[in-house]
């Protein structure tokens, strides 16, 4: 930012941190900072699920701590982002928007038309990555075209540097000596009427605390076994970072970071990082080919199974989804899914393959289900999950 310190908005989005987050460390400087979180009544496809607006709920609350703990509070606003974001601009005399970037086919169109009108304006705009390791577009094949198979794409990844600065952990914050007046975080709705959550809360806690503990646990306890045993769901192997790293309470680079520390440090297995650090790219490849082909949330990426004859049936579904198969292991994932938000990856391979490859329902049936009752739920994976499984 070349502009001298004045007054700046920080618009959080997927970024729900304060260490490690650029477009927060960009207006430090600033004389006066505005953090705003705005609940988007502008979406339409995929918007939030039951559970990860749960999710999202208390993630906020932790943020909004976290951030008067050093001397902020978090503006909470609902509406249109655009309009909010211009309210805003003018109320409180900023001269300066950042946010960090999200990469669903959408978001990035608006993206562009809410940075065109601020710059015109004459508000200075910016924004970062603080969601991926390398952005979408940052790898590409020798021909520049984007990659359609994980391998060659994840090879590609290897030679690209990614090392980070030292965390930068922060203590106070610019002052926000203005008359805010934010929305109740309960007035936003994220919590349904009727408290159906219990599994969730039992399961899982949510913040950049308890992201940065759920990594370090993970580290001690879970990566030098996860070669030999992330494929058994009955065992207790899987980092369950996802929520945290859907919601931005984490960075990935972040993740690697550790994991690369680790295992100089000799406390980690090489094979075992390796395998690790390998799903991580697995996510990157989930947004590269969601932002190359923006199609696929809705269409298949193999253009020949668009006239597949997926069949109707809305009582196997039902029955899917409540986890009445009559198959155990199906079973088992889906009350899972149903009480904690979450689910094994192999068990929600095996799910999947039986709703589309045996009960021949369209893969999008099993997408949206998963959309409304994962905690984790992610445009880009959850689109490349199903589609990887339906063919």
């Amino acid at each position: 930012m070349n502009k001298s310190p004045g007054n700046a908005l920080l618009w959080f989005r997927r970024d729900l941190r304060l260490n490690d987050n650029p477009a927060l460390s960009a207006v430090l400087a600033s004389k006066t900072l505005v953090p705003v979180y705005i609940l988007d009544s502008d979406e339409q496809d995929w918007k939030g699920g039951a559970a990860s607006n749960w999710w999202l709920h208390h993630s906020l609350k932790s943020l909004d701590h976290d951030l008067r703990q050093r001397g902020s509070q978090l503006l909470l606003r609902c509406g249109s982002e655009r309009e909010t974001l211009f309210k805003l601009v003018k109320q409180y005399n900023i001269d300066t928007v950042v946010w960090n970037r999200r990469y669903e086919p959408q978001r990035i169109a608006r993206d562009k038309e809410i940075k065109a009108a601020l710059q015109a304006s004459a508000v200075q705009v910016a924004s970062f990555n603080a969601h991926l390791i390398n952005e979408p577009w940052a790898v590409a094949t020798q021909q520049g075209k984007p990659y359609r198979v994980f391998t060659p794409y994840w090879k590609s990844c290897q030679g690209i540097e990614n090392s980070l600065p030292p965390a930068e952990q922060i203590q106070k914050l610019p002052s926000l000596n203005l008359n805010i007046t934010s929305e109740k975080l309960e007035d936003l709705g994220l919590l349904p009427d009727v408290n159906w959550y219990g599994g969730l809360e039992k399961n899982w806690k949510t913040g950049e605390y308890a992201a940065h503990k759920r990594l370090d646990d993970c580290i001690n306890k879970v990566i030098n076994h996860y070669q030999a045993k992330r494929d058994y769901p009955a065992q207790d192997a899987t980092s369950r970072l996802s929520p945290h790293l859907c919601f931005g309470e984490i960075s990935p680079r972040r993740v690697l970071d550790k994991i690369h520390n680790a295992l100089s440090r000799g406390q980690l297995a090489p094979d075992s990082a390796a395998a690790f650090s390998r799903q991580l790219y697995w996510r990157e490849f989930a947004y590269h080919l969601l932002y190359h082909f923006p199609a696929t949330a809705k269409q298949p990426l193999n253009e020949k199974f668009k006239v597949f004859p997926w069949q109707k049936n809305r009582n196997a579904l039902k029955h899917w989804q409540r986890g009445e198969t009559g198959i155990p292991i199906v079973d088992a994932g889906m009350r899972e899914l149903w009480q904690t938000g979450w689910m094994h990856n192999r068990v929600r391979m095996i799910v999947a393959s039986l709703l589309t490859k045996n009960l021949g329902i369209h893969w999008l049936e099993g997408a949206r289900w998963f959309w409304d009752t994962l905690v984790d739920a992610d445009l880009a994976n959850n689109t490349l999950g199903w589609q990887w499984v339906a063919g």
